[in-house]
């Protein structure tokens, strides 16, 4: 091997004593040192692959390599290969003597777990045994216990149920002996703990207890409620209760001044024994509930003692408006409607003054006044929901009955005070088939009105015209009738009870915008021809009109509301992209949005086509103007005063003309916008094809600047004070023409010399040019004919 063939040279020359058994456990030492000193990973893995003798060698050609002299280190690594060889092998030695012992005492705990395991077995045999003993013998004790247990138990029920029906049959006796003695109020106080029982007994499966309890408080109910509502009707027929006109309600207690206290007395002591039946009275007494399509809001039945007064007139309210009587006509909504609100107006200040004491001070939260109302209400929406199915289908009929059922809630609201929370007619006109109905119904009769507005003679004149101050906006009357129709719609709308139902309206509204837009839009196509014409500057006014009023609606409380309502609707349906929500969210955009940028193109496409008109005017009226000889005028000094050329009279007159009457026809802001718009494109009008197009010697450019700034410029002082800076290349233009000839040079000089350098820049400002760039000075510079003769 080359193990033995290497490490065995060494000793061969250094040591030639050395038996050969010496040298055979050299030879082993040897291998096992440099497998210790080259890795035991690396022996590992070489003794895996058969390349152990590779790393023997790498490990001399590392150690010993081609020097000879190195041959010297041969005995210290043998040294070295010994001493890691003998402590691998007491290690080995050690673990060889531990192994054994370690599992000599593993199975010797195994063995004494075993017994262990064992005795237990032994004793849960004799434990179980003992048990199942005990229990046969104690078994018929435990029967014998557990009948008795069951016969307690029993017994306790019994006892129980015995003592309810003790409760109940002494709360009856005491019932009766107040009675007796005609002591009402504690009778009725009684009955009020035995409803109380009869609520608590309710989770109780004893159905034939609880049908005991509720058929005895039902029996005293029935005599206490009857006795009660005798004297309390008395009373109030000596009040002259109800109040059927007004000045009834105003002298009541008045006629007889001398009983009128004990009477109010009397009341308040039945009216609060009446308010002690309350709890028994809901037991036995459901409240008339319309049908669940309605979805009127969750709701207790009126009090007791108002109920009791709200009976006269529930019974006039039906002999009235049901049957085949003469003032319950379909078409006359308004005849109960108005009944109802009188009737609330009548007895307003008697709830106010003498009932809601009562109930202040016995600690109830209701509100008689609205108690009372609420009572009534129920009249109207029973009524309601029995007519509406047949009038539905009749326009005119549906049309009034809704436009009278808003008034009448309008008044209900705003001057009785009854809250939209409760239940109200809007629930009933808020029903599928009949809010379907009204908005048909709705967008017929608007479409009709629009109809009408626009053919009519005075569509597009204001019924202000006459008054200035008023008319600011020149809105013609078709466009302040349509808004008008939204602003009426908006308030029929606005008290729905759900956001819903108001968002279905709103749709219609802005269809109605976008189908008045288009209606506009047609008109004004027809006066496209005559585009300074009276109509198209009132349909131009109208556009306005409407997109200014949109705009304004869009910051309302209401339309605000709308527009979180639709966020959240837009928001479940996925109907907007994330940026449109968050424009909704932010109050970027509103709910108007889309109708004002519509109206928005079609007035800018107008205003732009009414410049257009007049600026092709304009340059029609330019065209001598611009073929004006600017080589050959005479110059200032050579004219004893400056005038106007008699080119630009043609068109200074059309410019003058066409703004007076756009400024009659148009209001303040769009003709603001028209002026702006045409100064805009006259300014690069005649710098492009009048200033640039022609040659000027220093009488031609002192011509242009005196036509320009005391002609043409002040022109527009009416509208703007400082109206030179609406033509900026024209002015500055006039500026550089009109330059002194030492300051042109030095200009000239600087611009050539520096171009597009700070030092140009400043020289530009420092004669007045900000808005020309340096190449557009350098042209109309050499647009001047006025040089010195420098002799070159």
């Amino acid at each position: 091997m080359l193990l033995a063939g290497h490490i065995g040279e060494g000793p061969a020359t250094s040591c030639r004593s050395e038996s050969g058994d010496e040298r055979k456990d050299v030879e082993e030492k040897s291998d096992i040192n440099i497998a210790a000193l080259v890795g035991n990973e690396q022996i590992g893995e070489g003794t895996d692959n058969g390349d152990l003798p590779s790393y023997v060698s790498a490990f001399i050609e590392k150690e010993v390599g081609n020097d000879l002299k190195s041959l010297k280190k041969l005995d210290k690594l043998i040294e070295q290969m010994t001493e890691s060889k003998m402590q691998l092998e007491e290690q080995v030695l050690t673990i060889s003597s531990e192994i054994p012992k370690r599992i000599q005492n593993a199975l010797k705990n195994a063995e004494e777990s075993k017994q262990f395991l064992n005795q237990f077995l032994e004793k849960e045999t004799h434990l179980f045994s003992s048990i199942n003993s005990h229990l046969q013998t104690a078994q018929p004790w435990m029967e014998d216990l557990g009948a008795m247990i069951n016969q307690i138990h029993e017994i306790e029920r019994h006892l129980a149920y015995l003592t309810w029906i003790s409760q109940i049959e002494e709360l009856s006796d005491n019932i009766q002996q107040y009675l007796m003695t005609n002591n009402v109020p504690e009778a009725a106080s009684t009955l009020v703990s035995m409803a109380e029982l009869d609520i608590k007994l309710q989770e109780s499966s004893c159905t034939h207890l609880l049908s005991f309890m509720r058929a005895t408080v039902k029996f005293w109910h029935k005599i206490l409620k009857d006795k009660l509502t005798s004297d309390f009707e008395e009373v109030l027929a000596q009040l002259h209760w109800p109040f059927i006109t007004s000045s009834q309600s105003q002298t009541v207690g008045l006629s007889r001044p001398a009983s009128a206290p004990e009477i109010h007395s009397n009341l308040e002591t039945l009216f609060c024994q009446l308010l002690k039946l309350q709890t028994s009275d809901e037991l036995f007494t459901e409240p008339k509930q319309l049908p669940e399509k309605y979805s009127l809001p969750a709701s207790s039945s009126v009090i007791l003692p108002i109920q009791i007064m709200l009976t006269p007139l529930q019974k006039r309210f039906r002999y009235h408006f049901r049957g085949n009587r003469q003032t319950n006509v379909i078409s006359k909504p308004e005849w109960y409607l108005a009944q109802v609100l009188m009737w609330i107006g009548n007895h307003t200040q008697f709830l106010d003054e003498k009932i809601q004491p009562i109930l202040d001070k016995v600690g109830s939260s209701v509100n008689a006044r609205l108690e009372f109302s609420r009572g009534l209400v129920i009249l109207v929406l029973e009524k309601l929901a029995a007519d509406i199915p047949c009038l539905l289908y009749d326009d005119n009929l549906f049309c009034h009955l809704v436009d009278e059922v808003l008034l009448f809630e309008r008044e209900l609201h705003s001057v009785h005070g009854y809250p939209g929370t409760f239940a109200n007619c809007m629930h009933i006109l808020s029903e599928e088939t009949c809010f379907q109905r009204w908005l048909t119904v709705e967008r017929k009769f608007a479409l009709q009105k629009m109809d009408s507005m626009l053919s009519s003679e005075a569509a597009w004149t204001s019924q202000y015209k006459d008054i200035t101050d008023v008319d600011e906006m020149k809105v013609p009357d078709c466009a302040e009738t349509f808004m008008t129709l939204l602003l009426v719609i908006t308030d029929r709308y606005k008290n729905l009870p759900t956001a819903s139902r108001k968002l279905q309206f709103l749709e219609l509204q802005k269809d109605l915008v976008d189908d008045f837009r288009i209606r506009l839009t047609q008109v004004m196509k027809e006066e496209t021809r005559a585009s300074l014409g009276f109509r198209y500057c009132a349909i131009l006014n109208a556009v306005n009109y409407i997109s200014t009023v949109l705009a304004d609606w869009a910051d309302n409380v209401f339309f605000l509301q709308l527009q979180q309502a639709a966020l959240e609707v837009f928001a479940e349906n996925n109907t907007l992209s994330k940026l449109q929500l968050g424009q909704l969210a932010s109050m970027e955009s509103s709910v108007f949005d889309d109708m004002i940028n519509l109206l928005e193109r079609l007035k800018h496409d107008m205003l732009t086509r009414q410049v257009d008109h007049v600026f092709r005017e304009v340059k029609d009226a330019a065209k001598l103007y611009r073929k004006e000889r600017w080589l050959s005028l005479p110059s200032q000094s050579e004219q004893a005063v400056m005038s106007l050329s008699s080119s630009a009279c043609p068109l200074l007159l059309t410019l003058r003309d066409r703004l007076l009457q756009l400024e009659q026809q148009l209001c303040f802001s769009l003709f603001k916008i028209f002026w702006q718009m045409l100064v805009e494109k006259l300014d690069i009008y005649i710098y492009q094809e009048i200033i640039l197009a022609n040659h000027f010697n220093e009488g031609g450019a002192a011509q242009l600047q005196f036509d320009m700034t005391r002609n043409l410029f002040p022109l527009f002082s009416h509208y703007c004070k400082r109206p030179e800076n609406y033509f900026k290349h024209v002015k500055e233009a006039c500026i550089v023409l009109n330059l002194n000839i030492g300051s042109a040079l030095l200009l000239k000089d600087v611009l050539q010399s520096a171009p597009g350098e700070p030092s140009a820049t400043a020289a530009l400002n420092e004669v007045g040019i900000y808005k020309l760039a340096q190449q557009d000075v350098e042209i109309l510079l050499n647009l001047r004919t006025h040089w010195p003769n420098t002799g070159k």
